[in-house]
């Protein structure tokens, strides 16, 4: 599981819309889209379902998958912050 795929499922869980999740994370909705699509194929299941008029649902899997992903990142954080005052 990539890193960046993790952050954009994450932003994507909160604002349940891809096109605020990209304008958020100042990326172009192609990008995000490719990126939920490239986290699906690793996990092998579908996380959000896409919805009419640009609003998306977490499937039962993406909502299993938000409280790894936040303590993943939150992890990653933690070791980053850790190393850089550590010095």
């Amino acid at each position: 599981m990539d890193l960046q795929r993790l952050r954009t499922f994450r932003e994507v869980a909160r604002e349940l819309s891809f096109t605020r999740a990209a304008h958020n994370l100042h990326y172009s909705q192609p990008t995000i889209t490719a990126q939920i699509k490239g986290l699906e194929e690793a996990v092998g299941t579908q996380l959000f379902v896409r919805r009419g008029n640009r609003a998306v649902q977490l499937t039962s899997a993406g909502t299993r998958l938000c409280p790894y992903a936040d303590r993943i990142l939150d992890l990653v954080e933690a070791a980053r912050t850790e190393l850089h005052t550590g010095r």
